[in-house]
């Protein structure tokens, strides 16, 4: 009983948000030129279920590039109306357009001079009639068994609220690279937004030697720096090698020598390098492509200014 009832409630909802699609037509492309015209920022605001979908809707707008706060009708009436100006668009939701607070606000905003697109069930409400721009969200039906509880209701909105952010978002020619700076915290900011020189490791913890250093020299400023390799330069200071816990594992047993050998004479010649300008996501391409688990940074003279190995880019998150 419980799985079909579940199972008859996302019918409803699904059947709601599919009903708004005939109705997408020149009210919706008012709203959107609303929107992407509006020279302050978008205001939302509603009563109880509405009010929680319309701080949803305005989160979404704000994270795909417009400015965009939550404004709750009781308090707006009281005081909080002074956030808003005359060059902001207002979004109220209301799906019977007659929640006592916002029709009290509606007049005011009005007044302000602000734009008004009204999220309504009733295109004829006291809230189409003072908007600018109605969005018809009607459904049939709740998905309450007493088609009271805002359920089909607060899915139209949603939905239609995503619609709007989306669409609002890729008229204004939102990027991959503004949503990144929009959600520093997230995988996208960090794989867009970080660079080589925000997790390389300098100083102590880079360790550089000379090509005539011997191996065992190499292995102790490793050992004290912590890290997996040492980047080996010339008399001119310029990176010549690297040697690497590979390197001493190859030689290791065919060599019982090797900590007394000049490090140049077992070091890999040639290694992979980075500038400490280029995006971390780059790095972690070609640590993946070459299959290796250090680069070393170096300056436009290729001298080491820096050692990224993998483990730094597994700790931020690639």
């Amino acid at each position: 009983m419980s799985i079909r009832r579940a199972k008859d409630v996302l019918k409803i909802e699904a059947e709601a948000i599919r009903g708004l699609i005939p109705r997408v037509g020149a009210s919706f492309e008012a709203a959107v030129e609303t929107v992407v015209s509006c020279k302050g920022r978008v205001v939302v605001t509603g009563m109880g279920k509405a009010g929680v979908i319309g701080q949803k809707i305005s989160a979404t707008l704000a994270s795909t590039g417009t400015p965009s706060h939550w404004v709750h009708p009781a308090e707006a009436i009281h005081g909080d109306v002074g956030r808003i100006t005359k060059d902001d668009v207002v979004i109220a939701l209301s799906n019977s357009g007659e929640t006592e607070e916002l029709t009290r606000l509606l007049p005011v905003i009005k007044q302000i001079g602000a734009r008004l697109i009204g999220l309504t069930g009733h295109p004829r409400s006291t809230v189409a009639q003072h908007a600018d721009v109605t969005l018809d969200v009607s459904v049939k039906r709740e998905a309450c068994s007493l088609n009271l509880a805002p359920t089909a209701s607060t899915a139209a909105m949603l939905a239609m609220g995503d619609a709007l952010a989306v669409v609002v978002a890729e008229r204004k020619g939102f990027k991959e690279r503004d949503f990144a700076l929009l959600h520093p915290g997230g995988q996208l900011g960090r794989r867009l937004l970080l660079k080589v020189s925000d997790l390389m490791r300098t100083r102590a913890s880079h360790p550089v030697l000379r090509d005539t250093a011997r191996v065992k020299k190499v292995l102790l400023a490793i050992t004290k720096a912590r890290a997996g390799s040492a980047s080996i330069v010339d008399s001119k200071g310029r990176l010549a090698g690297i040697f690497t816990d590979g390197d001493l594992r190859r030689h290791f047993d065919t060599d019982p020598g090797l900590v007394d050998r000049p490090v140049r004479a077992v070091m890999t010649r040639n290694p992979k390098t980075i500038s400490a300008d280029r995006l971390a996501a780059e790095a972690a391409r070609l640590l993946r492509e070459y299959r290796i688990d250090e680069l070393v940074v170096v300056d436009q003279d290729r001298r080491p200014v820096g050692l990224l190995d993998v483990q730094d880019l597994l700790r931020a998150g690639f």
